[in-house]
């Protein structure tokens, strides 16, 4: 996406923005659904009316005392609900980006072979419409006919243009993208209103963010500590009255937010908003909280080698003719048996032997006959005017027409097809006129720096497991080429599925890529299921990711993404807790410093009076919320050390620095507000 560069967490539209949703989410309606938040409100308007009531009457304390108290509670709740508007405003940001690409586009629908150009907002999911150069695509789809250069800078930001051609895994389309060349027939796969585009919008706007289980079990832990902590402010009002300690409705609501967890509650929900966010900014779609936080704890990863770990097309690296024969002339014969052959493997060998002096235009095919591949012969190749037969194909295709001519297949052209597949390559046999001729080598080309992401995951504690219908001498070598720690050749749709199982049954989150019809009952099962944007429907609606850049190990972003997430709630639920600490030794000494003088060794920080103990210590509550907001968007950074050696870390940072820090901070407002109260 066009925003996802944009790293800016203060944008000034958005600060506005957020500045009058943190009044808008007062609203009693909505500040119930964070229990914590909703109890500082309460205190609020309890602290509103005891200041109108401290107009008149002085028994609660002063006037301005109690104003002051009111307003740093409201600039807590405000401060609050600024984290979380930030966090929406950012996603809506993005929708808005996203919404541009969905504006109402002209769709050339197919009825009965009739053309009829209709909105994009009136197509429903299995109309068939048409695309040629120059054409927006109007909506989700499926291409069933042609294939085409499309333009998907809209959705991924990615300025270069994929193929997508019907049949196959690289036939999904979607609203919004662009045809450069060429013309497609795509059927409509979503209702109106549902596309892909809609679910992003949806999701980024927070409109459809539900909170996840772990989101929803902390929420009721912080809710049980603010009952707790409710109880225990409760209790002091008999110890006072036997103490002959007077204790103002200002003291009682203060300790009570200072002591409850107000700096995790007022930053849960823009954690989980920013989360979601983050994964978008890497490209990457997410259907549910819940998934990204799972990846944050994935064990195990599948992946498809062809078009994953490899770019997908095979492509000619070398020409080996038999004993005997010019290599010039064999490559020759190759080229004139690519003649017909438009697949990415036949162009690379019509490649290779440019590369290697032997162009198409020197070859004499005039009143040749092109003979097309077909599944049932798995050759193809060209009959020349003078009669001469040229075939390119399978290692058993062309034995079986050697053999049957009485032509024997060589000894040394066996050995270099087994060298061949040892290497993890493809060997592709050419015979003329039934005489085997050579072997091409075909090898599937590793995407560049795949081995040190898979590094880099390995380190992570994640294992990566190739999925590949190769057999296992191929598969293996490409596995170890690679770095992954696993395969499965051979593989059919249902052994993937059974790998799944075995590593779930094992107690172990496993993670799915993949792009094809036949990954989605694996990408369904699995825990964590990420499709490919160029894969097909079927691979997007059963996953609960889709990743738009198609790249593979963005499994690596996702999972750092999923452990920045559970990481941030932690440590900043720590740093909250933690500051509770010093606010016990600053509020309650205060409070019984008068009437219980053997408090005062408590009264470790030397605070200057009641007064300016409690304000110092609401205000430091308050400000504190805003100081850990950038850290709530960008999350804790994660580094692949070790889940111990990440606990250590962010325990002396955030748990000892949470004990720290306020008696710090709360002693040098102490300093100045002392010179006032």
């Amino acid at each position: 996406m066009k925003t996802n560069n944009n790293t800016s967490l203060f944008q000034r539209d958005q600060v506005m923005e957020s500045l009058k949703q943190s009044f808008v989410k007062l609203n009693p309606k909505i500040m119930v659904k964070n229990p914590v938040m909703f109890t500082v409100e309460i205190s609020t308007l309890i602290m509103f009316i005891v200041t109108l009531f401290s107009a008149t009457n002085d028994s609660q304390g002063s006037f301005a005392y109690n104003l002051l108290v009111f307003i740093i509670l409201l600039v807590t709740l405000l401060f609050a609900n600024f984290a979380e508007a930030i966090a929406e405003a950012r996603g809506k940001a993005q929708a808005d980006s996203l919404r541009k690409t969905r504006e109402e586009t002209p769709a050339k629908l197919n009825v009965n072979g009739q053309i009829k150009t209709v909105s994009s907002s009136q197509l429903k999911k299995g109309d068939v419409f048409e695309c040629e150069a120059g054409d927006v695509i109007p909506a989700d789809g499926e291409i069933i006919e042609g294939l085409a250069s499309i333009d998907e800078s809209a959705i991924t930001g990615e300025s270069a243009p994929v193929i997508r051609e019907a049949g196959g895994d690289r036939s999904s389309v979607t609203g919004g993208t662009k045809v450069l060349s060429d013309h497609i027939k795509v059927v409509v796969t979503s209702q109106p209103g549902e596309s892909f585009l809609d679910k992003m919008i949806a999701l980024v706007e927070g409109a459809s963010r539900q909170k996840t289980p772990n989101e929803i079990a902390l929420t009721i832990l912080l809710a049980v500590f603010t009952l707790v902590f409710l109880i225990v402010c409760i209790t002091l009002k008999p110890f006072a009255d036997y103490s002959n300690t007077v204790i103002t409705i200002a003291a009682f609501c203060s300790l009570f937010v200072c002591l409850i967890p107000t700096t995790i509650g007022g930053l849960l929900s823009a954690i989980g908003i920013a989360g979601m966010d983050r994964a978008l900014r890497a490209n990457v779609i997410t259907k549910s909280g819940k998934a990204v936080e799972t990846a944050g704890d994935i064990d195990t990863l599948l992946l498809d080698k062809t078009g994953t770990i490899t770019i997908g097309n095979r492509k000619a690296t070398e020409f080996y003719p038999v004993a005997g024969m010019d290599k010039h002339a064999f490559i020759e014969a190759c080229l004139m048996s690519s003649v017909s052959d438009d697949t990415p493997e036949g162009k690379s060998i019509i490649e290779l032997g440019r590369e290697m002096g032997v162009r198409m235009r020197t070859l004499n095919t005039e009143g040749a006959h092109m003979i097309k591949f077909t599944a049932e012969t798995k050759c193809s190749g060209i009959n020349l005017k003078d009669g001469t037969e040229i075939r390119k194909g399978a290692f058993d295709a062309i034995r079986r027409i050697a053999m049957e001519a009485g032509n024997k297949f060589p000894k040394d052209t066996e050995d270099i097809i087994q060298a061949i597949s040892a290497n993890g390559g493809t060997p592709l046999v050419v015979c003329i006129d039934k005489k085997v001729a050579g072997v091409i080598e075909l090898q599937d080309v590793i995407k560049p720096g795949i081995e040190e992401r898979f590094e880099r995951l390995r380190k992570m504690g994640v294992k990566t497991v190739m999925v590949t219908g190769d057999n296992p001498l191929t598969a293996k070598y490409i596995a170890e080429k690679a770095g992954v720690d696993d395969f499965i050749a051979e593989a059919k749709p249902e052994d993937k599925m059974n790998y799944i199982k075995k590593e779930q049954a094992a107690g172990k989150l496993v993670a799915m890529m993949g792009d094809g019809t036949n990954d989605a009952p694996a990408l369904a099962q699995a825990n964590v299921g990420v499709a490919m944007n160029s894969g097909t429907q079927a691979a997007k609606e059963a996953g609960n990711m889709v990743d738009l850049d198609n790249d593979p190990t963005k499994l690596i972003e996702i999972v750092e993404i999923g452990k920045q997430l559970l990481m941030t709630r932690g440590t900043l639920t720590t740093f909250s807790i933690a500051n509770d600490v010093a606010k016990y030794f600053a509020i309650i000494p205060a409070l019984f410093m008068l009437t219980i003088p053997q408090l005062a060794p408590l009264n470790i920080m030397g605070l200057h009076s009641p007064e300016s103990a409690i304000l110092s210590a609401i205000i430091f509550n308050a400000i504190i919320i805003p100081i850990l907001i950038p850290l709530a968007l960008r999350g804790v950074t994660y580094k692949p050390i070790g889940a111990s050696a990440l606990l250590r870390r962010n325990l002396l940072i955030y748990g000892v620095g949470g004990l720290i820090a306020p008696f710090v901070g709360i002693k040098l407002i102490d300093l100045f507000v002392g010179l006032f109260f």
